[in-house]
């Protein structure tokens, strides 16, 4: 037996540890640069387009649903591949599939910063874009569910990218995936279809409402389950365990069967009541506001302040103000603009511009066909152009050239307050369909 001696005075030296492979291969490569560069195109994106997405969670998520499928996406493809070839290019392929492992294992391993690391760009992108949301909106929640699948879907475009990469002996591979990637991810987003909620980038417009409970996990299953079988599909050897690919992809085929189902129009998304209860505050005429927006319902009170003082009273004038997804549902419900889509950061950016559309909103009849006509049909519309920028002037720049109007709003504004409100009685009791009804001020 050979004894090993430590000479006086040493202490033993324990034994190095070898790095992981997988953190290896996260190190390297275009990986980190990938993930960087998916979240700034999306940081960048999300920027330019703050104030339509910072006064609600819907507005927020929908916006970096659509940002993480249509731009990140792409890129996570086009990286894959210029990833998956690498060891091609550099000519290492021989040496890499000489290490001792597994094939699958290999490629899992070459495959995880191609899939990693636009994942993890994406979900910084939205920890950014939650947090800088979260000061100003009123209430409902982000969905996250939604999110988590954005980002798995990413990644698994990723994966499939990477595969492409390993696969094609073509360096142009890269680039023009990503560009039919583009492509193809916008035609699936903007067609009418049921295929849209396919695409990871399905675009949904309604503020009141909620997705489906199961709709993320599906999505997710779809798109990871098309990402395993391929890299099942690539890296098990020999060739008959790739029938194992089978098992990913007909769970992805029954997630997609799944989402085909559901309403073309619809989609996964359901009316809440919830986001939609109006909160009101005490004035007369009431102004009621959606959960989503109650915190801009003081300065929407302060801004109809003048308009109601004018109108309080008056036969025929409004009962409520209302703003929500089922507008005026009682007698005396006038619709309101929607206020969130007017404020930047929970603040009115126009309160004149939207004191002149309410206006515009109250005296907006439904006419039927042929209404409107007649000899005094000018009078008419000039009458009801003076009469809205009596109440509340449009700012420079926007809507009709008041001029022909202007002697109309002379004579409104010389009448003592007492004649003004007695035409505004006559005004709201005529039919403004009709142009010989209309009173001349």
């Amino acid at each position: 037996m050979t004894a090993t001696l430590t000479p006086p005075g040493t202490e033993p030296t324990a034994p190095v540890r070898a790095p992981s492979p997988l953190l290896t291969e996260l190190r390297r490569g275009i990986g980190p640069w990938t993930g960087a560069a998916v979240a700034l195109t999306l940081l960048l994106t999300m920027y330019g387009k703050a104030p339509g997405w910072q006064a609600r969670w819907s507005d927020a998520t929908n916006m970096l649903h659509v940002a993480a499928g249509l731009l990140g996406g792409p890129l996570a493809l086009a990286a894959g591949c210029w990833q998956g070839g690498r060891d091609r290019r550099r000519r290492t392929l021989d040496l890499w599939e000489s290490v001792p492992r597994p094939p699958l294992r290999r490629v899992l391993v070459a495959a995880a910063p191609s899939a990693l690391w636009p994942a993890a760009g994406v979900l910084l992108a939205d920890a950014v874009c939650l947090l800088a949301t979260w000061p100003y909106v009123s209430g409902g929640r982000p969905f996250l569910e939604l999110l988590a699948a954005d980002v798995v879907a990413v990644g698994a475009l990723g994966a499939l990218g990477h595969v492409v990469g390993q696969v094609v002996r073509w360096r142009l591979t890269a680039p023009l995936l990503g560009i039919v990637g583009y492509v193809g991810l916008a035609l699936a987003t903007y067609t009418e279809g049921t295929a849209r909620w396919l695409g990871p980038a399905g675009e949904h417009q309604s503020f009141w409402d909620r997705p489906v409970w199961w709709f993320a996990p599906v999505s997710m299953a779809w798109t990871a389950g098309l990402a395993l079988a391929a890299l099942l599909a690539y890296g098990l050897r020999p060739a008959r365990l790739r029938t194992l690919a089978l098992v990913p992809l007909a769970v992805a085929v029954a997630a997609a069967g799944l989402i085909l189902r559901l309403p073309a129009d619809q989609g996964p998304w359901r009316p809440d009541p919830a986001l939609a209860r109006q909160v009101c505050d005490d004035g007369t005429p009431q102004v009621c506001l959606t959960v989503l927006d109650q915190n801009l319902l003081p300065e929407v009170s302060a801004v109809l302040a003048p308009l109601n003082a004018r109108l309080r009273g008056l036969p025929g004038a409004p009962v409520r103000w209302v703003a929500g997804p089922y507008g005026p549902t009682r007698p005396g419900d006038i619709e309101l603009p929607d206020a969130a889509q007017d404020a930047t950061r929970g603040r009115l950016t126009r309160p004149d511009l939207y004191l002149n559309s309410a206006v515009t909103w109250l005296f907006s009849d439904t006419c039927e066909p042929g209404d409107g006509t007649g000899p005094n049909a000018r009078r008419a519309s000039d009458i009801h152009l003076a009469v809205s920028e009596w109440l509340a002037p449009t700012p420079a720049g926007y809507g009709p050239d008041p001029t022909a109007a202007q002697p109309y709003i002379e004579r409104l504004r010389a009448r003592s307050p007492a004649e003004q409100r007695d035409y505004l009685t006559r005004y709201l009791a005529a039919n403004g369909c009709h142009p010989d009804e209309v009173p001349v001020p």
